[in-house]
């Protein structure tokens, strides 16, 4: 089988090499390296070497993604697969149509966006709507920039944003009626809509707390497809830490400011701010933390930055929740926080290079 895998690939990247078929090149080296692997090596300095390529991350941040999906499956039914898989086609398309005009290979960072977009929906969510949110959060949230690697805001949750304000009305009350017990969603295709609320929902109306820290945990509580099932998010988040797939700043000072925070603020206003635990466990914080806020590209790069960035994430996080009229913060926080990322980081590297200074001339004096 892998002779005729790589007799097929060598015969497409041959037919794409030149003549019209040359813009089809991207493509065909994606297959190439999808089937076969690559290797490809650096033809110039410098060269580095790590344990961790980009591919290798962007696999490992997707396994860490599969408890939230299979939860998702299990919970809404196989409606949300089919969810994923209109994500992946539509975001795949745009993200092959750039790599053709730019001549450049396909990068492998639409697999993770594909994945965590329709994870960040309710699970009733028309399929047409995930087609144009991914359209756009691909589109304007990172081709418009050049592509993976230079794209300021985090694309899943630009989409997330253009859907939740263009269709209103499919994010406000319509979350479904999960399955539960047995075989659960893996028996059946989809949910019905209901105009059940989620916890974050009940508590802005009427400071209800209509969950327990139990029923949290376990995804026993309507919410979007993949922030539910809070136990698998933390094992999956866990892995991609452990991994080094993603830094362990970012969730622990993210979840540590929003403990902080909503402990201090429930003391000045206790009908506004819910209690430390339910603030943790409700919504997509425990999802945003460990897989949104954590992308490496909109997240600072240096290690005192991301303790800021956490910490400031924590803090609007709580404040829009207690005092805008939107329930959940979780999407607003991380992209008004990705638009500072570059602010924190120049100060942060002007700072150390201030400091390194002064001590050099106190050496040389």
């Amino acid at each position: 089988m892998s002779r005729l895998l790589h007799a097929i690939v060598v015969r497409l990247n041959a037919l794409t090499s030149r003549g019209p078929l040359k813009r089809l090149q991207p493509v065909t080296e994606a297959l190439d390296e999808a089937l076969l692997g690559t290797d490809k090596t650096a033809k110039a300095a410098p060269f580095l070497s790590d344990g961790m390529d980009i591919k290798r991350m962007m696999s490992l941040v997707i396994i860490g993604l599969v408890p939230a999906a299979l939860a998702g499956i299990y919970f809404y039914g196989w409606y949300v697969a089919a969810m994923i898989a209109t994500s992946y086609a539509v975001g795949g398309m745009v993200e092959v149509a750039f790599a053709m005009a730019r001549r450049k290979p396909i990068h492998e960072g639409f697999l993770v966006t594909g994945l965590i977009f329709p994870l960040v929906l309710p699970p009733t969510t028309p399929l047409w709507i995930v087609a144009v949110g991914i359209f756009f959060g691909t589109f304007f949230g990172k081709e418009v920039f050049g592509g993976t690697g230079r794209n300021i805001f985090n694309p899943a949750l630009v989409g997330r944003l253009f859907v939740s304000l263009a269709f209103p009305s499919y994010f406000a009350t319509m979350w479904g009626k999960m399955h539960w017990g047995g075989a659960g969603g893996f028996v059946k295709w989809t949910v019905d809509a209901t105009t059940q609320a989620t916890p974050l929902i009940d508590f802005k109306g009427s400071q209800l707390i209509s969950a327990d820290p139990i029923s949290l945990l376990l995804g026993h509580a309507p919410g979007c497809v993949g922030e539910t099932f809070r136990i698998g998010i933390l094992l999956g988040g866990l892995f991609v830490v452990l991994t080094r797939a993603g830094d362990w700043r970012v969730p622990v000072s993210y979840l540590g400011s929003v403990a902080v925070s909503a402990l201090v603020l429930r003391g000045l206003m206790p009908g506004r701010v819910a209690p430390v635990w339910f603030q943790l466990l409700s919504g997509g914080l425990m999802f945003g933390a460990f897989f949104m806020a954590n992308d490496p590209v909109t997240s600072p790069f240096t290690f005192t930055g991301r303790w800021v960035y956490g910490l400031m994430l924590g803090i609007l996080t709580v404040l829009i929740r207690a005092l805008s009229g939107l329930p959940e913060s979780v999407m607003f926080a991380i992209l008004l926080m990705n638009a500072v990322t570059p602010l924190i980081d120049s100060t942060v590297v002007n700072i150390s290079y201030r400091r390194a200074t002064t001590k050099v001339r106190r050496l040389a004096a």
